[in-house]
């Protein structure tokens, strides 16, 4: 079972209907991969959806490399507000770390899940 459902149902049925797909082995780590995903999905819309401001986007720039904080300077903060990176340094500057995040969902299955696909670092 999914534990950490994707907020479009319509991915979730995908979801579920793959995992039915599959053998009764490989089953529980796609589980696994779904809730992780569904997880890390809903940490970055997190910080989208926490109306970063221009400060917010001023300062993540000074922390890119030169080529990149260019790059993104001439994307500008409009189209910024989804790059990963952006909803991920928002989110940590309101003390909402990633790894955290997704073990408040996932519980003791982020460990497995960690685990099981090689990831020994934290997020």
């Amino acid at each position: 079972m999914i534990k950490v459902k994707h907020p479009d149902p319509e991915c979730n049925s995908n979801q579920e209907e793959l995992i039915a797909s599959l053998p009764p082995e490989k089953r529980h780590f796609h589980e696994l991969q779904f809730c992780f995903g569904n997880a890390a999905y809903l940490y970055h819309q997190r910080g989208r959806n926490s109306n970063p401001t221009i400060e917010d986007y001023k300062e993540w720039l000074e922390g890119l490399p030169e080529n990149i904080r260019k790059d993104m300077a001439e994307t500008g903060f409009e189209k910024c507000k989804g790059v990963l990176s952006f909803t991920r340094y928002v989110n940590e500057k309101n003390d909402i770390g990633m790894d955290e995040f997704v073990t408040s969902l996932m519980g003791d299955e982020h460990e497995e899940y960690k685990r099981l696909a090689g990831i020994d670092f934290k997020l």
